[in-house]
């Protein structure tokens, strides 16, 4: 049985991919910076579409290498989507080289208990991705989400199918990235796998914030990969310095 997966941004996008046939669906916010921790009033809402949904667990872009606060909050997050009606939970978490953390994998699989987990795309930068599969594997992570290393699912096809091969049913290898209807079948034949993931994205619009064009809520042009937006303690302290007085 071939199974479809529908990366979905929104409560309303699992909804759609429900009722348009997707056997299963992962759950996201910011779809745009490569999926992060969605809302627990999505996940309450989406878990009414009665349809399997992974949620997953990313407090930011930038990398899988996060600070312990994050770590924490990865942790806490995931407990509460799973308490909301989450069937997995979606991670992934590096060291600095690269290389899968086993330790914090290990807590995160902790908190899954007997629900499925799926290793990200994370496994798409690792140096050595068979020594990130057998990390995985001794853990008994669920599945692996993986584009091949490539910059898509159908340029990485043959690697992907060399995943397949060396799992060798000891984790499910889901084929993901730059999937179409007119891709999907060809993707599955080319890498025997049974299962596919892919967003099917089309363009919603929103004209409220464009009345004023002096006005911008996005961040214009991406950062660099390694980069992502951290709070400045000394520029919080100078602006509290300039608006009070107070030496902090």
């Amino acid at each position: 049985m071939m199974i479809l997966e529908v990366c979905c941004g929104s409560a309303g996008d699992v909804w759609t991919a429900a009722q348009a046939g997707a056997d299963r669906v992962e759950l996201n916010a910011a779809l745009f910076l490569g999926g992060l921790t969605p809302s627990i009033g999505a996940m309450e809402l989406a878990r009414r579409a009665e349809v399997p949904i992974m949620a997953m667990v990313r407090p930011r872009e930038g990398g899988f290498c996060y600070t312990q606060t994050e770590f924490d909050t990865m942790l806490a997050d995931a407990r509460a989507l799973l308490e909301a009606g989450a069937d997995g939970i979606a991670f992934g978490f590096l060291h600095p080289d690269g290389t899968v953390d086993q330790e914090r994998c290990a807590a995160m699989l902790e908190v899954i208990g007997e629900k499925e987990s799926v290793f990200s795309r994370a496994i798409d930068v690792t140096p050595d991705w068979r020594a990130a599969l057998d990390a995985l594997m001794e853990l008994g992570v669920t599945r692996v989400l993986t584009s091949g290393q490539a910059a898509s699912a159908p340029a990485g096809a043959a690697t992907i199918r060399a995943m397949r091969e060396y799992a060798a049913g000891r984790i499910q290898i889901l084929p993901g990235c730059g999937i179409n209807p007119d891709n999907a079948a060809g993707l599955l034949a080319e890498t025997g796998c049974d299962q596919i993931h892919g967003s099917f994205k089309t363009w919603g619009v929103d004209i409220s914030a464009t009345h004023n064009p002096a006005v911008s809520f996005s961040g214009g042009t991406c950062p660099p990969e390694e980069q992502y937006p951290v709070t400045d303690a000394d520029a919080v302290r100078a602006a509290a310095d300039r608006v009070t007085g107070d030496k902090r």
